[in-house]
C-alpha cells in the first residue's frame, strides 16, 4: 500500500512540475518580441498540379510553348519522400530559399503524389531539378548536388551573373 501511495505522490509531483514548466514556456512565448513572431517565412513551397498550372506554367493551355507565369526565377525539385538523395538536398534547398528569398522561388513537386507532372516533364530519376529563368528555356539537372553547385547554377541560369 505504501508503494502505491508513493508512486501516486511521485506521479502527481511530476504532473505539477511538468504543468509549471509548460506554463513557463508559454509565458516566454508571450513575451517574445513581435518582430520574431512576424518574421517572413521563406521556405521551399510544395506544389500540386493545380498550383503548378497557376504559378509556374499552364501546359494544358499551352502544350507546345513554354510560358513561365512567375514573377521571379524558380527551381522546381521533383522528388519522392523515400529517396535518399532527395532527402540529402532538402536542407540545402531550405538554406537557398532563405539566402535567395527576394530573388528566386524554390518549389518541390512530390512525384508520388503528382504523377502527371512527373510524366509531363519526363522525370525518370530523382531528384530532378528544373531551373526556370524569367526568359528562355528551363534547364533540367539530375541528381544530388552540393550547395556550391546549386549556387553556380542559380547565378548562371537564373540570375544571369
Amino acid at each position: 500500500m505504501k508503494r502505491i501511495i508513493s508512486t501516486a505522490v511521485l506521479f502527481l509531483s511530476l504532473m505539477v512540475v511538468g504543468g509549471n514548466s509548460t506554463s513557463a514556456q508559454e509565458g516566454k512565448r508571450e513575451t517574445m518580441p513581435k518582430k520574431m513572431e512576424t518574421k517572413k517565412n521563406n521556405k521551399v513551397e510544395h506544389l500540386t498540379k493545380a498550383e503548378f498550372l497557376t504559378r509556374v506554367a499552364d501546359y494544358e493551355k499551352n502544350p507546345k510553348e513554354w510560358k513561365y507565369l512567375g514573377d521571379k526565377p524558380a527551381i522546381i525539385d521533383f522528388y519522392a519522400s523515400w529517396c535518399g538523395p532527395c532527402r540529402s538536398i532538402a536542407p540545402i534547398l531550405e538554406e537557398l530559399a532563405e539566402e535567395y528569398q527576394d530573388r528566386i522561388y524554390i518549389y518541390k513537386v512530390d512525384t508520388e503524389k503528382e504523377r502527371e507532372l512527373a510524366a509531363v516533364f519526363g522525370i525518370r530519376s530523382i531528384p530532378s531539378l528544373l531551373f526556370v529563368p524569367m526568359n528562355g528555356t528551363p534547364q533540367m539537372a539530375q541528381g544530388a548536388m552540393p550547395k556550391t553547385a546549386f549556387v553556380e547554377l542559380i547565378d548562371k541560369i537564373l540570375l544571369d551573373k
